[in-house]
């Protein structure tokens, strides 16, 4: 593996987390592939497993796809089962893909791997333009509220890299993607993952495109804005009391950033109680700071001694959360059980914990055709529903569009202790 920076320069990067969607065939996994092979990011052992797989399997060129379908179903049936997470970096920034399977009965590994990405490459294969699997991926990374996707028009080699074909494809594309995601950043890139074109190295057969190869756009995209900066959340999850001589009085509130900004002299509201108090200091390992903004992990000391712990939330004083116990929300049903209606959960939303009552389902999405099938009683694995929760302690939490990580549940069967559903918050009543 080819280390071009100190082990002090990797960590300060900024990370990156993408994943992949797109339909069988269309050439996910080898596009991973090439993106590590051509980045030097592949280790030398990793590299020789490969190239003796690839002549067992008969293979005249390096299968790249090998590089991450580890499973033996997935080499055997040439198609992406299981999520398979890689990591690799560059000069520039370090990443994390999740490459996940594109067909209906893996939805639930689709969410898992898309839920924390920043970037989605969609794969077009350039032969069949825009298909009906095309719009169900567009969709989920519309409502998993991936900011950027980058569609990568695949196989340009096998239609003689014609600018024509791209130009077709990238405009049935925009057509769909204005109805479902109209705010989104939308990139295109013709590529051939199987030949390098447009991956890592800019294309010599296409001379008509000029806006950057795949790598390009993954190291410059302008992720810093991604987290919610605007309101100010703040999940408790310890409370920090050493009872030493040296910190006697000491008590602080350790967590992670879910949005805004906190600074020391900072107003804020404590929720659930509502009272106003004001941060003293913003404490981490290696000393006080003067700003803690999103992923950050801190710990904030309060002017006034409040009862406050885990589970409960460090607000902004004018842009409150919704405090509700009636929640609406997306769910993806993860579990071969299904869920049926007035269905008791273990509910679970940023450190907070509660038990909640399936109310209502509103309807359940046939993510083919993006028909809402109302009158249904229970939810089955794979399927994407709109129900109505009713949650025994109020929850503070946000729209989903808003901020992923106050807007984001999961359900969990008590029984069982198994997670059963990945929610995204729509609304509260």
């Amino acid at each position: 593996m080819d280390q071009t920076f100190s082990s002090k320069a990797y960590l300060g990067m900024e990370l990156l987390r993408f994943t992949t969607a797109g339909s069988v065939d269309d050439g996910k996994s080898t596009l991973i592939g090439r993106l590590l092979y051509d980045s030097k990011s592949i280790f030398e052992d990793q590299l020789d497993a490969v190239k003796r797989a690839s002549i067992q399997k008969g293979s005249e060129h390096l299968n790249l796809a090998l590089f991450t379908d580890g499973l033996r179903a997935e080499r055997e049936q040439g198609i992406t089962i299981d999520v398979a997470y890689r990591y690799f970096a560059t000069p520039q920034r370090k990443f994390i893909i999740a490459d996940t399977p594109g067909h209906i009965q893996y939805t639930r590994n689709m969410v898992t791997g898309a839920s924390t990405a920043n970037a989605a490459i969609v794969l077009i294969d350039a032969r069949n333009g825009v298909i009906e699997q095309t719009h169900r991926h567009a969709f989920l990374a519309a409502l998993l509220g991936i900011p950027h996707i980058i569609v990568c028009i695949n196989k340009m080699d096998l239609v003689d890299f014609r600018e024509d074909v791209y130009r077709s494809i990238l405009g049935d594309f925009q057509a769909f993607a204005s109805r479902v995601f109209p705010d989104q950043d939308m990139r295109f890139i013709p590529i051939s993952a199987l030949r390098g074109d447009n991956v890592v190295k800019p294309s010599q057969n296409m001379p008509w495109y000029s806006d950057g190869t795949l790598l390009h756009h993954l190291e410059t995209i302008p992720i810093s804005q991604d987290h919610d900066l605007v309101h100010k959340r703040f999940p408790v999850q310890y409370v920090i009391r050493p009872e030493s001589d040296e910190f006697h009085d000491y008590r602080g509130y350790a967590g992670r950033v879910a949005g805004g900004f906190f600074h020391p002299g900072d107003r804020v509201t404590i929720l659930p109680s509502g009272l106003e108090n004001e941060i003293v200091s913003i404490d981490t390992l290696t000393g006080p700071l003067q700003e803690a903004h999103p992923p950050m992990s801190v710990t904030l000391t309060l002017k006034e001694d409040v009862d406050l712990g885990r589970g409960d939330m460090i607000a902004g004083t004018d842009d409150l959360p919704r405090e509700s116990c009636d929640i609406t929300a997306m769910v993806c049903w993860m579990n071969p059980k299904p869920l049926q209606l007035n269905g008791k959960y273990a509910l679970k939303h940023t450190t907070r914990d509660a038990r909640c009552l399936v109310k209502y389902i509103d309807y359940v999405l046939n993510i083919s055709t993006l028909e809402q099938v109302t009158g249904i009683a229970t939810v089955r694995m794979n399927d994407i529903a709109r129900v109505q929760l009713r949650t025994t302690k109020p929850l503070f939490s946000d729209n989903y569009t808003t901020n992923r990580i106050t807007g984001s549940i999961i359900l969990i069967d008590e029984a069982s202790n198994e997670t059963v559903a990945a929610g995204m918050i729509v609304g509260n009543d």
